[in-house]
């Protein structure tokens, strides 16, 4: 059989999109008469909010059924008081520290770290994920690998933590390395820290400590990892549309705005979180269609091989989304982000990633079941096909 992989990719609340995909794949699958107990994914990758859902599945992978079931419950329930502080003091102090900071920084004796504290982040994946279970599924066999990436402030490496049944050989290529671990919250917690929303996290490379944050970031190669644990065909569940050519622009006025803070920050992460998956895809699809060429026989004297890829991203713009759930956010995060134009038509694309709340989580996990509903015909191909073809987005 082909080892499937599982590539969950970031985007803050966005990531709740990916438990709608989960459950309806899972559904398909039943309905083909999948078995119960089987895990579909062998090797389980992810990345920011995105390793958190992969890190849910991958320590119940000897229990499957109950996995999704524990996705889906997460980001059902999930809200904003469960990832930052939205009481009054913690939401506003860590804001007027950059104020000071900013102001007056002959006084500040501490640099800031974030513009929110995620400390219930912690106790969230305290409870979410047990390391002890993930090196059970890993150790029965259900799971083959998984692994979490984050990208090192300190040394601009970006590193691709992993860990699996069969020793595997780590990888370097240009600043990006991997790193076999016994995955824990602390990986979690830095592959999710969105740069300047939330801290950095210290974590271990080698005999040194360095800072890590969102894994997205220089994050060139999505799919790379998955190739290198072993998967010979991948399922990508992205956040955000993966369009071809330009998008053109939704003003419908007379006049340009000045874009506020909210809109430049929401194009940097559209650009850390969407731009590189898009151009993976893309070139694996010209090496698949290049391989194809080459005689069967001499496919042998290369170390490339094709990989069937099939990839679910929202058909949907997801600013456009949080902007009619904006209001659900904590007054206190509203007011935040208010302040630097995030509650606007503009400068929704930035609340998109932060608001989490069960009005806007639950429209994404909608969605997501929509389009893979849509997509049946190619979910079934994917999990039936041996071929070595690309489904793009």
């Amino acid at each position: 059989m082909q080892r499937t992989g599982l590539i969950l990719m970031g985007g803050g609340a966005r990531a709740a999109y990916q438990a709608g995909v989960l459950e309806a794949i899972w559904s398909i699958l039943r309905d083909e008469g999948w078995p119960a107990a089987c895990n579909p994914f062998q090797v389980i990758c992810g990345t920011s909010a995105g390793a958190i859902t992969a890190a849910a599945l991958a320590c119940r992978a000897d229990r499957i059924d109950e996995a999704i079931g524990t996705v889906l419950d997460t980001w059902s329930r999930v809200r904003a008081g469960d990832v930052y502080r939205v009481d009054v003091p913690g939401a506003l102090s860590n804001a007027l520290h950059w104020v000071l900071a900013l102001g007056f920084g002959w006084l500040v004796r501490t640099r800031p770290r974030s513009l929110f504290d995620n400390t219930p982040l912690n106790g969230l994946l305290s409870r979410l994920i047990d390391p002890a279970c993930l090196a059970r599924a890993i150790d029965s066999g259900a799971l083959h690998a998984f692994a979490v990436t984050a990208s090192s402030y300190t040394s601009g490496q970006h590193v691709t933590y992993y860990q699996s049944a069969t020793p595997i050989v780590p990888w370097s290529r240009t600043q990006r390395l991997a790193c076999p671990t016994r995955i824990g919250v602390d990986h979690l917690l830095a592959s999710s820290a969105i740069p300047f929303v939330f801290p950095a996290v210290a974590l271990a490379l080698g005999d040194r400590h360095e800072y890590f944050g969102d894994g997205s970031i220089r994050q060139t190669a999505p799919i790379s990892p998955a190739i290198h644990l072993g998967a010979d065909r991948i399922l990508v569940i992205g956040a955000g549309q993966l369009q071809a050519g330009t998008v053109h622009s939704t003003h419908t006025g007379s006049q340009y705005h000045y874009p506020s803070l909210a809109q430049v920050a929401g194009h940097a992460m559209a650009s850390i979180f969407l731009d590189a998956l898009a151009g993976d895809i893309e070139r694996l699809s010209r090496v698949n269609n290049t391989l194809q060429l080459i005689p069967e026989s001499d496919r042998s004297a290369t170390r490339l091989r094709p990989i069937d890829v099939l990839a679910i991203a929202p058909s949907e713009r997801l600013d456009a989304l949080a902007t009619e759930h904006i209001h659900a956010l904590p007054r206190t995060a509203r007011t935040l982000l208010r302040m630097i134009g995030a509650t606007d038509r503009r400068g929704a694309g930035l609340a998109s990633y932060l608001l989490f709340e069960p009005p806007y989580t639950r429209a994404l996990i909608e969605l997501g079941r929509k389009d893979t509903f849509a997509r049946k015909d190619d979910v079934r191909r994917f999990f039936a096909s041996n071929d070595s073809t690309t489904n793009g987005p």
